[in-house]
C-alpha cells in the first residue's frame, strides 16, 4: 500500500508540477475615478484568498508587496491636473493587516502622477510624472508644433522620494526628460544636431502632444511613460513609452545634478538614454521593419538566479496590429562597463526577441509579463482581467479570469510562498496551499518542493522542523493524514 502511494505521489507531482506554486497579488478595478470596494488580493493557486486590502480609491497601476508584507498601491485620485489613460496621482502603503501607513498625492500645476512606481531595496520609492509645460517652454528648445488646442505639453519625469510620517515625502533624486532634448530645426538653439548621431538623446519632434481628438480631447500627452522598473545590481532604471514605442534605460547612479546633464555615474553619461529599444526611427536610424514595439507595457528585468537572468521581459501590447498581443524577452547589448553596444549608424540591437509568447490574447490598456524562477512566465491581460502562466514551450498550466471579464488588472505578479521571509503571515504547519486543511494536496506540494521541480520551499511544508523540506517531511505528513 505504501509503495502504491509513493508511486502515485511521483506521478501526480510530474503533471502539476509545471506550475509554479506561488502567491498571485493583483487589483482588479471596473475604471474611473471614484467608488468603494476596491481591493488588493492575495491568492494561492486555487485562489484561495492568502490576504487581502481595501480602498478607498482605484487603482492607477498595479501594486507592489514588500518581503516585510508592507503593500504600496498606486491610485487615482479625484481632480488629477492632467486626465489621460493610466492617471493616478496617489500613493498609499498598508500593512499586512490592512491599516494605512503613509499616502501621498502627486496631482498639481507641476506633476501629475500615472501608471507605475517602482519600491526600491532602500526602502524609497520611483514615482513616474508629467510634467507640465506651456507651449512657451517648448518652443524654447525647438519644438516647432504644440497641436492641441491646450497651449501646453506634458513631459515626463522621475522621482525617487523618500516616505516621511503620514503624508509627506523628501525628493531624494529627480530625472527629467527635458534636460535631454535635441531638435535639427532651429540651429540658433544649444540643443541643435543631427538626430541619427545622438540615439542618446530625444528628438523634442518626435510625435504629438497630445493631440488626441479622440472621445477624452486633447490632453498635451507627449511620450505616456507606462512602466517603470529598477536594476539593483546595474543601478539602472528602465522605462516603457506607449505613444513612441519604445523602451529606454537611464543611469540611477547619478546625483540630481548629474541626472540633469550628459555627464557623470557610473554611466559617465548622465541622465542621457544609455540604451533605447523598439523603434529606431524615433531617432532616424532604421527602417519600419526595425520598429517592432507598438503600445507597449510592463517592461521589467528577470532576477538574478532565475532563467534568462538580467534579460528584459514586456508586454507588446499590439504584436500583429490591434488584436493580438505578445510578451517579448530581450537580451540587451550590456558590454562590461555598464553601457550597451551600439554600431555606427545603426540602432540598437537585438535585431528580435529571444523568446516571444504571443495567442488569442490582447489589450489595449496596460498589461505585463513576468518570469518566475521555475522559468515559467506570468501574464496578465488588463482589459479581460485575466491572469495566466505559461511554460518555456507555450504551455498554458495556469489561467483565472476575475469578474467574468467585467474587471480590468493592470498587472499581477506571482511570489514564492517563502517571499515573506521572517514576515511570513501565519500558518499550520502542513497546510502548504493555505485553504484551511491538511490533506492529499498539501502532499503533492511538500513532495515537489522535496524533489526541487518547480516549487520553493516554504515554512509550513517544513513539517518535521529541522530546517529543510525533504523526503522525511513528505512521509511524516502523509502518516498524519493517514492516521487522522
Amino acid at each position: 500500500m505504501k509503495r502504491f502511494i509513493i508511486i502515485f505521489l511521483f506521478i501526480t507531482c510530474q503533471l502539476f508540477g509545471q506550475v509554479f506554486n506561488g502567491m498571485t497579488l493583483f487589483s482588479p478595478t471596473q475604471g474611473g475615478n471614484s467608488g468603494d470596494g476596491f481591493s488588493t488580493f492575495l491568492v494561492d493557486n486555487d485562489l484561495d484568498v492568502i490576504n487581502s486590502w481595501s480602498h478607498p480609491r482605484g487603482a492607477a497601476s498595479m501594486a507592489y508587496l514588500l518581503e516585510d508584507s508592507t503593500l504600496i498601491y498606486p491610485y487615482k485620485v479625484q481632480n488629477p491636473s492632467m486626465s489621460a489613460g493610466g492617471v493616478g496621482g496617489g500613493i498609499s502603503t498598508y500593512n499586512w493587516d490592512g491599516d494605512l501607513l503613509w499616502s501621498y498625492e502627486f496631482a498639481n500645476d507641476t506633476y501629475q502622477h500615472h501608471h507605475d512606481i517602482e519600491p526600491l531595496p532602500n526602502g524609497n520609492i520611483l514615482v513616474i510624472l508629467w510634467e507640465k509645460k506651456t507651449d512657451t517652454e517648448a518652443y524654447a528648445v525647438g519644438r516647432q508644433s504644440i497641436d492641441n488646442s491646450l497651449n501646453e505639453m506634458w513631459a515626463e519625469a522621475i522621482l525617487e522620494i523618500e516616505p516621511v510620517g503620514t503624508n509627506e515625502v523628501n525628493i531624494i533624486w529627480e530625472w527629467h526628460i527635458w534636460d535631454h532634448l535635441i531638435q535639427n530645426m532651429n540651429p540658433n538653439l544649444d540643443n541643435y544636431g543631427v538626430i541619427e548621431n545622438h540615439p542618446e538623446l530625444q528628438d523634442v519632434n518626435y510625435g504629438s502632444a497630445g493631440s488626441n481628438q479622440g472621445p477624452g480631447g486633447p490632453n498635451g500627452d507627449w511620450k505616456h511613460y507606462n512602466a517603470v522598473a529598477y536594476n539593483e545590481v546595474l543601478d539602472q532604471i528602465v522605462i516603457s513609452s506607449r505613444h513612441h514605442d519604445e523602451i529606454y534605460i537611464i543611469d540611477h547612479s547619478t546625483t540630481t545634478e548629474e541626472a540633469a546633464s550628459h555627464s557623470g555615474g557610473n554611466s559617465g553619461m548622465g541622465g542621457d538614454y544609455l540604451f533605447r529599444w523598439g523603434n529606431p526611427q524615433a531617432y532616424d536610424r532604421g527602417t519600419n521593419s526595425d520598429h517592432l514595439l507598438a503600445g507597449q507595457h510592463g517592461v521589467n528585468w528577470i532576477p538574478e538566479g532565475y532563467p534568462g537572468a538580467g534579460n528584459l521581459i514586456l508586454f507588446n501590447n499590439n504584436y500583429g496590429g490591434n488584436t493580438t498581443a505578445a510578451v517579448f524577452e530581450l537580451i540587451p547589448p550590456l558590454n562590461g562597463n555598464g553601457l550597451y553596444d551600439i554600431s555606427l549608424n545603426e540602432p540598437f540591437g537585438p535585431d528580435e526577441p529571444i523568446w516571444m509568447h504571443s495567442g488569442s490574447f490582447h489589450t489595449q490598456m496596460q498589461g505585463g509579463a513576468y518570469r518566475l524562477p521555475n522559468g515559467n512566465t506570468f501574464i496578465t491581460d488588463c482589459d479581460s482581467g485575466k491572469m495566466f502562466e505559461v511554460t518555456e514551450d507555450h504551455e498554458t498550466v495556469w489561467s483565472h479570469t476575475y469578474g467574468g471579464s467585467q474587471f480590468f488588472i493592470a498587472r499581477g505578479q506571482k511570489f514564492p510562498m517563502d517571499y515573506l521571509g521572517g514576515g511570513f503571515p501565519d500558518f499550520t504547519l502542513g497546510d502548504v496551499n493555505f485553504d484551511g486543511s491538511i490533506n492529499i494536496i498539501d502532499v503533492l506540494h511538500v513532495a515537489d518542493m522535496a524533489s526541487g521541480f518547480g516549487y520553493t520551499s516554504t515554512p509550513p511544508a517544513d513539517y518535521n522542523g529541522d530546517g529543510s523540506v525533504t523526503i522525511t517531511d513528505v512521509i511524516m505528513l502523509l502518516q498524519t493524514i493517514i492516521n487522522n
